[in-house]
């Protein structure tokens, strides 16, 4: 089976890169964040609402 390119290149620019650690995330999954959402405005406004 050919190949594109020689072989022996193989990963040099990958190996080459220097390894940069991750961030941390912001922002919530959007599950959490929809089930947040949910009760911010259906379930808090509704005891809200229920007794004006």
């Amino acid at each position: 089976m050919p190949s594109h390119g020689s072989l022996t290149k193989a990963g040099k620019v990958r190996a080459a890169t220097p390894k940069i650690p991750k961030q941390p995330k912001k922002n919530l999954p959007p599950r959490r964040r929809n089930r947040r959402n949910y009760k911010r405005r259906i379930l808090y406004a509704a005891t809200t609402t229920r007794f004006r």
